[in-house]
């Protein structure tokens, strides 16, 4: 039976199937051991398509069929919402995909090509994370204050790397250049992979984007994370402050993670896929690459994800519109 995200109801579909005896069987074969589509709207080698490749090799195993990676880069995630909201409603597509394209571009462009409310119903959500600024060694900075120190030298006006256009690091970066009183100007990548590799290659000298992101190079000494969001420090970055701790308030919330389908995928098909994903963040060797990756680790149900879903775009809607952004 088609579903609606507002007439979904995931306790009364479990107690459904319970009572049809419809419980799935992960034994068999889902859908008939049709291949399964994750959507990524982001390049190969970035944060978003190394978690999606770590779930579907998971997920493949206990729905019993093949789970596929594909990459439809650009506008933020645009791309690949477009196509999931075309595919076909035999449960064969999903959608991996951070807060950016769902609760951010469609408050920031006129006409995205979809509506999340209508068109996609949520199937599960597995982590938060927060944005973090990386400056590139060619700066020499150690710390946010030495970053700042460097930007004053250059005249106070200095680029900053961003993953996508009018996302959460263009807005952070706006009010980072209002706080300290620069003028840091939103350089816009189509991914954060050529981002990385320019803020290392040291063509930009910072950017903004998500700790999962950062967090090998950082490591390795090809960057350096100086403040991070939300509102304590990460584990997998102890010594590293928050924006908050440097004065920037209001960035506590952390974005979030999660899976869609398209609005009017058979029920039960959405159960299972938010079941498998659910067992592969359980799996310790998934969850310990997840919290290295900068991640707080935690399932959502369906309805927990639009809840969430909703609680953050309610935050940055006031935000952008404060900001004064006009959708472009």
């Amino acid at each position: 039976m088609p579903i609606h995200r507002r007439h979904f109801s995931f306790q009364l579909l479990a107690a459904a199937l319970a009572g049809a005896g419809m419980q799935p069987s992960h034994a068999a074969a889902y859908n008939k051991g049709k291949p399964v589509r994750l959507l990524v709207g982001f390049p190969p080698g970035g944060g978003t398509d190394a978690i999606a490749r770590l779930l579907a090799e998971k997920m493949k195993d206990t729905l019993g069929t093949p789970v596929v990676v594909e990459n439809r880069p650009g506008a933020g995630g645009q791309i690949a919402a477009q196509q999931l909201k075309a595919s076909p409603l035999d449960g064969s597509t999903f959608f991996v995909t951070h807060d950016h394209t769902i609760s951010i571009l469609p408050h920031v462009v006129k006409n995205p090509g979809f509506d999340p409310r209508t068109d996609f119903v949520p199937v599960a959500g597995f982590a938060s994370f927060v944005n973090a600024l990386a400056v590139s060694p060619s700066t020499g900075a150690k710390s946010f204050d030495e970053y700042v120190q460097w930007v004053r030298r250059q005249g106070g006006k200095s680029a900053v790397g961003i993953p996508a256009p009018a996302s959460t690091p263009e807005f952070l970066v706006q009010l980072l250049g209002k706080r300290y009183e620069l003028d840091l100007v939103a350089a816009p990548y189509r991914g954060s992979a050529p981002m990385l590799a320019d803020v290392m290659a040291g063509q930009i000298p910072a950017g903004v984007g998500s700790v999962q992101d950062f967090i090998e190079t950082h490591r390795a000494g090809k960057l350096r994370v100086v403040a991070t969001l939300g509102g304590k420090r990460q584990a997998a970055l102890p010594d590293v402050p928050t924006f908050g701790e440097l004065g920037l308030k209001g960035f506590e919330d952390m974005p979030y993670y999660g899976v869609y389908a398209p609005a009017g995928t058979p029920a039960v098909m959405v159960h299972e896929v938010s079941q498998a994903v659910a067992k592969a963040v359980a799996q310790p060797d998934v969850h310990s690459q997840l919290v290295a990756m900068g991640l707080t680790v935690g399932y959502m149900t369906p309805e927990q994800l639009a809840a969430r879903e909703k609680a953050y775009t309610d935050v940055w809607v006031k935000i952008i519109q404060d900001s004064g952004f006009k959708p472009q």
